[in-house]
């Protein structure tokens, strides 16, 4: 292996954990403490916690049911029907998930998208309150499973000597804050020592091999034999982890349509750490009959390199360039734990919800993430600037939600949040929304380090966890719960993101649409018939005006709706330009006309115990819109964003639950919500 190759995979896999912990190599956690002393309320809710479910959600008005309009009916399958699940998900097998204490399976992962519940490497049960219809396992392809089978003494790779410290290192009785360096050790020591090892000869490249495809056989038969079609899908899938010189995160999950005649191993950055060369290696497996796509993740935290205008070599893209990328990304992942990738308040600065939980750092440092380049909304407007120079647009993709976890359970439940990274960040002080205890604040000062914030009188670690969310979901629109209905979603973009609440979002375009649809029974079947769903395009009909079908349903285990946008975004002379637009308004109220806002509906959370004003909000919101400002000459793209009433952040969550006000210097509620893919209008040529 040559050394400059060595130093890109060592860079790649030591940012995975630093991305995932927040930490530089020479920081520590913050806390000595057990983990078994995380609050009650990890894991399931339980009815009697302070501050429950019962109490967050206290006097919502009871609104009308959905109209059946909106959900189809077994019988109607062509309307399609909404489906849930979570497309980015760690288990065991990835080097930086078991380090921090993850022991949860392929097949643990499955069961607990289905209902179950596991094991929080905190030592607490984690269960979702509700199955969701689908998911994928995607861990790391670099070194997949090689930790696991270092960790096991009966296995030949663990007799090396440098690897006898890891022994038994997720045992149960090893599983705690005390063995903390040791597991920081892994990133300063076993990746360089495992890639010079292979360098040299001293390692067996074939025996890490051979751990790999033992791990990725073991993932494609635990997603075979939770596979259920018609009650839960599972995909076979993985991370393509790559990262560019200045430290900019590339990463990818690649989304196989089957389980046939996969690869032994899957493609990772150890052949190359340039993406263009994974869109080469799925396009020769499409050729043998073997269909993926790949979904990149935190553009936010890319430095400006995911979505950039020019090629991985640096020279302008061509047709052959654009189309391969489109062909292969069809999907971006705008939301999970690690922070928000729709937009950024200083690319949108006319967008007063553009600060949705910001995660403003690049891999692997504090140094800021620059915002240009690192964000879809931007990137939707340079793919129209691309096909204004007669190039094809690269960016024309939808949009994902996803969690990123790293204990095989998504975390997206704001009042039972456990978090990503197993025992880094399993409780709130760890998280840095409970303050420290004054034993840890004085072991932190002797160390020197300087690891201690100060807000109002009380001092929290400093992690990265504040900037993190609890996020997200993927949802699709498909006749059916199977990998071919759901794959074939993803691949035509008829998919929506959410921030974690399963709120079920219509949008489709089109030229003869009229507010009957919203009440008719057959309104969704004339909007597929007439006009175009999310995901697609919506061709130029002469200078008619589009309209614009819109709806949404609330989780009927979240808060109220408050309202629905459409965000819109256009070029002329290759200038992007960039509007909001409030086009439905909860309880009764108008959209002003020179604003485009609605009023304010006075919901307010009570930051005592996270409960919501009670009589305000809709339970669904619908409209059909016209833009106010259309001009048939400019490519344009629209999509839906839906707005909840503010509830609690996570943090709070903690802090209420611990007896103590929430941080002042980070938020303390949110508004959760959702994002269409877009529709992109084409002018006449």
């Amino acid at each position: 292996m040559q050394t400059s190759k060595r130093r890109v995979l060592f860079s790649v896999l030591t940012l995975i954990f630093i991305t995932s912990s927040g930490c530089s190599p020479a920081e520590k956690p913050v806390s000595s403490a057990p983990v078994n002393d995380a609050p009650s309320h990890a894991g399931h809710l339980q009815e009697n916690d302070s501050g429950s479910e019962e109490s967050q959600l206290a006097g919502i008005k009871k609104q009308q049911q959905p109209l059946s309009f909106f959900v189809a009916s077994p019988e109607n399958n062509a309307d399609r029907q909404a489906f849930f699940g979570d497309l980015h998900v760690h288990t065991t097998y990835s080097l930086d998930a078991f380090a921090f204490g993850t022991v949860a399976t392929p097949s643990d992962a499955y069961r607990y998208a289905k209902g179950d519940a596991i094991r929080h490497p905190g030592g607490f049960d984690v269960q979702l309150r509700d199955p969701l219809d689908f998911y994928a396992v995607t861990d790391h392809a670099g070194f997949l499973g090689l930790m696991k089978e270092a960790a096991n003494p009966a296995t030949p790779f663990s007799k090396l000597p440098y690897v006898e410290y890891l022994h038994n290192l997720n045992a149960p009785e090893n599983v705690n804050m005390g063995t903390l360096a040791t597991r920081y050790k892994i990133f300063t020591t076993f990746i360089g020592e495992t890639l010079s090892g292979i360098e040299e000869g001293r390692i067996n490249v074939d025996m890490i091999s051979d751990i790999s495809k033992n791990a990725w056989s073991d993932t494609v038969d635990a997603a075979e034999q939770h596979n259920i079609p018609g009650q839960f899908t599972t995909f076979v899938a993985y991370e393509y982890t790559a990262t560019s010189a200045d430290s900019g995160n590339l990463h990818r999950n690649v989304i196989f349509r089957g389980a046939d005649k996969l690869p032994v191993i899957p493609f990772s950055t150890f052949q190359d750490n340039n993406p263009e060369s994974l869109w080469d290696w799925m396009d020769d497996l499409r050729d043998q009959g073997v269909e993926s796509l790949a979904i990149p993740h935190n553009s936010n935290g890319s430095n400006g390199q995911m979505f950039k205008l020019v090629d991985w070599a640096g020279n302008p893209m061509d047709e052959n360039y654009t189309r391969k990328r489109l062909r292969n990304e069809p999907l971006v992942e705008i939301t999970q734990v690690k922070g928000t990738s729709e937009t950024h308040p200083l690319l949108s600065d006319n967008d007063e919800w553009a600060g949705f939980e910001i995660m403003p750092y690049r891999v692997a440092t504090r140094l800021p993430s620059e915002p240009v380049g690192s964000y879809a909304r931007e990137a939707l407007l340079s793919g129209l600037a691309f096909e204004d120079t007669g190039i094809s647009n690269p960016y024309k993709f939808g949009f994902i939600g996803a969690s990123d976890t790293h204990t095989g359970a998504v975390s997206d439940d704001e009042s039972n949040y456990f978090a990503k990274v197993g025992l880094l960040d399993a409780t709130g002080v760890l998280r840095g929304s409970v303050s420290l205890p004054e034993d840890q604040v004085e072991l932190i000062k002797a160390s020197g380090r300087s690891a201690i914030k100060t807000v109002d009188g009380k001092e929290y670690s400093v992690t990265a966890s504040e900037t993190y969310g609890a996020s997200g979901l993927t949802g699709v629109w498909a006749e059916e719960n199977t990998r071919e209905a759901i794959y074939d979603a993803l691949r035509r973009k008829e998919t929506f993101a959410t921030s974690g609440p399963r709120i079920r979002i219509r949008f489709f375009g089109g030229y003869d649409f009229s507010d009957t649809m919203l009440t008719n029974d057959d309104g969704i079947a004339r909007a597929y018939k007439d006009g175009v769903s999310m995901g697609s395009d919506l061709l130029a009909a002469d200078s008619a005006i589009p309209s614009f079908l819109l709806w949404a349903v609330r989780d009927a285990k979240s808060t109220n709706l408050q309202r629905l946008q459409i965000v819109k975004g256009w070029t002329v002379n290759g200038e992007h330009n960039e509007q909001v637009y409030d086009v439905a308004c909860s309880d009764g109220m108008t959209v002003d006309p020179l604003t485009h806002r609605c009023p304010d509906n006075s919901a307010e959370v009570d930051l005592r115990d996270c409960s919501v004003t009670a009589d305000v909000g809709a339970a669904e919101l619908k409209t059909v819109w016209k833009d106010p400002d259309f001009d048939a000459s400019n490519r344009a793209f629209y999509y839906l964003r839906v707005l909840e009433n503010p509830s609690c952040r996570w943090s709070s969550w903690d802090a209420i639950r611990a007896g103590e006000t929430p941080r002042t210097d980070i938020p303390a509620t949110i508004q959760e919500r959702a994002w269409s893919s877009p529709i992109w209008y084409e002018p006449a040529s």
